[in-house]
């Protein structure tokens, strides 16, 4: 067997770097590894383990992938209701109040109402959360936990990636009030607090996070259940308001303006991402158009969500996605070339 290098290895290479004339392509969107447009077959890849890998077609990899990715906010904190909390209790210390309970149990049930279709018709559906690792994302799972049974939970994992953006320790009220100030004026993405973090530093872990969610997800980490394969796997992220925004901005590839007009997920708010007719993730699937222009998405956002949800993923539609979404380029472009003949083809 030729040795191949590891993808560790692959992407301390030049860009131009050939690997046995294979180009290994990352497909963030289905996690599959891929050459060109058909899938390969690797029997061994030094470091790696292959078993999970597989050079299915599109349709047959979407039966593979969760059917829904769920993002839920913690629910109401005690920081949430007096800002002083924050002055002498660590962030990820911050409990839940009662109210925060109350809507975490509700949360719950709307969420297993939501995997199970309202109400059970598939038989076989199964849950995988994570969580962050800050007290009130937990008590938060906790409660929404009750309204699953056992059998359908796969099993749950602390993620501490998707923790609370970090602004900087134990929180004066009176400095915090003139940082927030400052940051409206610097922009919400960009600015970071002092000993803490920005979005952007957010940005950057929730990136390297959904790199091993999809390695989990290819290498079919999360099936342990040794009974038969369920027909339904769905996952819950419970996590905090900056951090989900951040999610769905790399998940989506917003920009930095279209995050920065984003609003805030309410407590026990959720997102529901899921599968469309072509494989391809999105949030129309689920919500409608009135609800995600109150959270913030823009007409050509809501435009996005809606093509995914028909005509799957646009990296293999790459020029129907240029003319079915112009608005994407024209957040970049201006004024293009006319065309001079076939070679624009």
């Amino acid at each position: 067997m030729r040795w191949i290098p590891t993808f560790s290895q692959v992407r301390s290479q030049p860009a131009n770097f050939v690997v046995c004339k294979i180009y290994l392509v990352l497909d963030q969107r289905r996690g599959s590894y891929r050459g060109g447009e058909g899938g390969i077959s690797v029997d061994r890849i030094e470091g790696e383990d292959m078993s999970g890998y597989s050079s299915e077609s599109p349709s047959q990899r979407a039966r593979s992938l969760p059917k829904r990715i769920v993002l839920v906010r913690h629910g109401e904190s005690a920081g949430n209701i007096d800002g002083a909390a924050y002055c002498t209790i660590p962030d990820n210390r911050i409990p839940l109040t009662p109210v925060g309970i109350d809507q975490a149990k509700e949360a719950g049930r709307r969420i297993s109402h939501v995997i199970s279709d309202g109400g059970g018709a598939r038989s076989r559906w199964k849950v995988y959360f994570y969580v962050s690792p800050y007290e009130r994302t937990r008590s938060t799972l906790r409660e929404i936990g009750r309204a699953f049974s056992k059998k359908r939970v796969i099993g749950a994992r602390e993620e501490c990636r998707i923790r609370e953006q970090d602004f900087g320790n134990f929180q004066v009220s009176e400095r915090m009030k003139i940082i927030k100030e400052t940051r409206e004026r610097f922009g919400r993405f960009f600015y970071r607090f002092p000993e803490g973090e920005s979005a952007a530093d957010v940005y950057d872990r929730v990136s390297s996070f959904l790199e091993s969610l999809w390695r989990d997800i290819d290498m079919n980490r999360l099936r342990h259940d040794p009974g038969p394969p369920p027909e339904e796997l769905n996952l819950v992220i419970i996590s905090h308001g900056l951090a989900i925004r951040v999610f769905l901005m790399k998940w989506f590839k917003w920009t930095v303006e279209q995050f920065e007009r984003l609003n805030n997920l309410g407590n026990c708010e959720f997102r529901v991402m899921q599968l469309g007719e072509g494989g391809e993730y999105s949030l129309a699937v689920h919500h409608s158009d009135g609800e995600m222009e109150g959270w913030g998405l823009a007409p050509d956002m809501i435009a996005d969500q809606k093509w995914r949800a028909r005509r799957g993923a646009p990296s293999r539609e790459s020029d129907d996605w240029n003319d079915r979404c112009p608005p994407y380029l024209d957040t970049f472009f201006d004024r293009f070339a006319d065309s001079d003949g076939d070679d624009d083809d």
